[in-house]
């Protein structure tokens, strides 16, 4: 495929690219950017492909539609087989993260934070890493997920996975989720939605879930219109099931996509609530810089066929790796609550990190 030669050929001569397959689609997309300089949105009006970091106060990376090739492919793969691996389990990284986790129910216990989202880094060494068959076995394992590769000679490597939309918009009208709790799946199958009827959610996710369609509800109040809320089912994202609730509306004439954007990002699916008290907790004890992991990523203000409408696609950038050298850094966090129990969060973000694992 033409596509894969080129991210060969530009990943060699170290100039920018990202491509990427949006969720149960047979189509590869890519834009591939002639010029090694950093550029950056400075308002979300820009057209091409963003790259967003967690933390707002940071610059967004843009790739212009006017800088950049766009390509475009019908998606074919080959099978590939996934060896099943174990994994190891690092005790000081177990150590560390159970001891943030008790610490931010404590926190929550005697404050008025409700809910906080800790994360953690976790290194795993390479050997021959190839990212054409790492991303292409990505491609393959995730069907129903957002999954991507993106590159910047000055700023790195990315791959992800993603099952969570931050918005969908077309002229005004725009579409959300929120998107919380996880378990582990029964069986080993990519569709898109559990075959297992009988999944039971405990009150713990269900809250969880709960807070992140409230505040989405509240933050899209006053700048949109005709605000609907779906009933809240189960997803499955690779090995995992989490709780799904689809939210969409349309955007008033007072209002742009930076302001829905701000309004949306951070959630407390990758954050917490209040917002600004649990960012604070976060920088405060995570002990690291997310980087663009629960930033977000995806195509800005493109023009449809017909030259009219113009429309965004963004995504949470969850389940995502970064490579630097002959190591990945895989990124993996989890909701916490006052009914949290911090063994079951570690045991969480291992399954996590599995999506990634299992393609390195």
């Amino acid at each position: 495929m033409k596509i894969f030669n080129t991210i060969t050929a530009f990943y060699k001569d170290k100039l920018p690219f990202v491509v990427y397959r949006k969720p149960n689609e047979n189509k590869i997309s890519g834009f591939f950017v002639n010029d090694d300089s950093l550029m950056y949105t400075e308002n979300f009006t820009e057209s091409g492909f963003v790259f967003t970091p967690f933390n707002v106060d940071e610059k967004a990376i843009l790739f212009p539609s006017e800088k950049a090739t766009f390509l475009e492919e019908v998606l074919l793969l080959n099978d590939f087989n996934f060896d099943k691996n174990e994994s190891l389990v690092d005790e000081d990284s177990k150590e560390n993260h159970i001891k943030i986790v008790e610490k931010a129910i404590d926190e929550i216990n005697k404050s008025d934070l409700q809910k906080v989202v800790i994360s953690r880094k976790e290194s795993v060494q390479l050997s021959d890493f190839e990212l054409l068959l790492v991303y292409q076995k990505l491609l393959k394992k995730y069907q129903n997920a957002f999954v991507y590769v993106w590159f910047h000679p000055n700023v790195g490597l990315w791959l992800g996975a993603t099952p969570e939309t931050l918005l969908q918009i077309s002229d005004a009208n725009f579409k959300t989720m929120s998107l919380a709790g996880t378990q582990v799946a029964n069986k080993d199958s990519e569709s898109t939605f559990t075959e297992q009827i009988n999944v039971v959610w405990k009150s713990k996710e269900l809250e969880e879930q709960q807070l992140v369609t409230d505040f989405i509800e509240k933050q899209l109040a006053t700048i949109s219109s005709n605000l609907k809320i779906d009933k809240t089912e189960t997803i499955r994202a690779g090995n995992l099931l989490h709780l799904r609730t689809k939210v969409e509306g349309k955007l008033l004439e007072k209002a742009d996509l930076k302001s829905l954007i701000r309004a949306l990002h951070p959630t407390p699916a990758v954050c917490g609530l209040p917002r600004n008290m649990a960012r604070d907790f976060i920088i405060k004890n995570e002990n690291y810089n997310r980087s663009f992991y629960t930033g977000f990523l995806g195509e800005l203000n493109l023009k449809k066929s017909n030259g009219a409408i113009q429309s965004s696609q963004l995504y949470v950038n969850l389940r995502c790796m970064e490579i630097n050298h002959n190591k990945a850094s895989i990124y993996v966090g989890g909701g916490i609550t006052k009914d949290s129990i911090p063994k079951n969060e570690w045991k969480e973000t291992v399954s996590k990190s599995e999506t990634m694992k299992k393609v390195l």
